[in-house]
């Protein structure tokens, strides 16, 4: 049990809403927010909330723990729906690699890359890989993120790949966030597969996932569709394999080439598409009608300087938005909300109140956490932000260097 805690006079309760819905399109914009409000958690849950001047009818006699947070912002956690976080070590004699002027493809046949962090990842024990993702877990959720996406897809064989899904529930196990567990090991071809996929894919369908299923270690299946990856018909194939065992589609479709990866996702139901830099307007079009989410990764378009994904046009398809940080030592090594969210603002045109929507609700949407978590509703879990006194909800990212978080509560308990 919980103690009671009720705060006070906070400037603006946001994301307050009566009912579960995926934002689409238009309706992103649309963020509810009730003002000089007050927010009562009981047992780590939200029980009730309303406006200030409502207090006195509506909670009679206060309880004991009464918290004055006047002049802040209260608003949902985070729900980063795509991340990498449980790997070996980083990677920054690559990123230097990449100053120097090497491309993805000389890197690679350096022994960088997937492969690199795959390696480094082979000789590391579970324990300390598991001690490693719960100390970035324990700073993401300083940062405000209270329900994460954890893939595998660094192991790369059966062992480790089962190894890398055996942390993340271990780390399901020993925090208070939601987690959601993702099978990747069509992530690249291990170098002794490079000419026999058929090789890899069987190792996958036939070894990989009878023990995930077993052990039921993870929620969905994902795979780099890509050139010189996976490709569609690949896709196809291990999507299926991973639907026949209960896990749903997420994948990584359209970052570098477009080449048919939507199409294969939305054939086969995926909860969401992630990436998708690279679209067509016939793509922008197949997103707009497509009932999972659009997921936008901002902060690995920015640090591969690419051209980021086009979320306005994404928008006004009708597409469900959402952002997400794809935390991952090669090509997105932060699991900053804050940043992809004030990123998504000044590089892709993105409202205040849209980015608030795609990184809450339609996150938790793309983990489908979305009745435990993403809004201020009676009964859901109490993953709250409290900001510093700000001006305004649109300072949060106009001041996009700066930590405006004061606290942050992960099921009624601060973190």
């Amino acid at each position: 049990m919980h103690d009671s805690i009720l705060f006070i006079n906070i400037s603006q309760l946001i994301n307050v809403r009566q009912k579960n819905v995926q934002l689409r399109g238009t309706a992103l914009a649309n963020l509810p927010i009730l003002e000089d409000a007050y927010l009562l958690v009981e047992d780590g849950l939200i029980a009730d909330y309303g406006c200030m001047y409502e207090l006195e009818i509506k909670i009679p006699k206060l309880p004991k723990n009464v918290k004055d947070v006047y002049g802040q912002i209260v608003m949902p956690t985070w729900c980063d729906s795509h991340t990498h976080i449980v790997f070996s070590c980083s990677r920054e004699d690559e990123f230097v690699d990449k100053i120097n002027g090497l491309s993805y493809a000389e890197i690679a046949a350096k022994g960088g890359g997937i492969i690199n962090s795959a390696k480094k990842l082979n000789e590391t024990s579970e324990d300390e890989l598991y001690h490693n993702a719960l100390a970035r877990l324990n700073e993401l959720a300083k940062l405000g993120t209270g329900a994460i996406e954890i893939k595998s897809g660094y192991g790369l064989d059966v062992e480790n790949e089962i190894k890398m899904l055996r942390v993340i529930k271990k780390l399901k196990e020993n925090t208070d966030l939601i987690i959601k567990a993702t099978f990747l090991a069509a992530h690249t071809y291990p170098l002794k597969f490079k000419e026999n996929h058929k090789g890899y894919i069987d190792l996958i369908i036939n070894e990989m996932l009878p023990i995930i299923a077993k052990e039921k270690l993870a929620d969905y299946i994902d795979v780099f569709c890509e050139t010189g990856f996976f490709s569609t018909e690949e896709t196809d194939e291990i999507c299926k394999a991973g639907i026949a065992v209960g896990l749903k589609p997420k994948l990584h479709v359209n970052q570098l080439n477009s080449i048919g990866g939507i199409e294969v996702g939305i054939k086969n139901d995926a909860i969401s598409l992630d990436h998708l830099e690279t679209l067509t307007e016939a793509e922008i079009k197949l997103l707009g009608n497509f009932k999972g989410a659009a997921t936008l990764l901002p902060t690995a378009a920015f640090f591969l300087r690419m051209p980021m994904q086009p979320a306005r046009a994404l928008i006004q398809a009708g597409a469900a938005v959402t952002l997400a940080s794809d935390f991952n030592p090669g090509s997105s090594p932060s699991g900053n909300m804050n940043f992809v969210t004030a990123l998504s603002c000044i590089q892709m045109k993105m409202l205040p109140e849209e980015v608030i929507n795609a990184a809450t609700i339609n996150g938790a949407y793309a983990m489908e956490c979305e009745t435990e978590t993403g809004s201020i509703m009676i009964g859901k879990r109490a993953d709250l932000i409290f900001t510093k006194k700000i001006s305004s909800l649109a300072y949060l990212f106009y001041n996009f260097s700066m930590n405006n978080i004061d606290k942050v509560m992960v099921k009624g308990k601060w973190v």
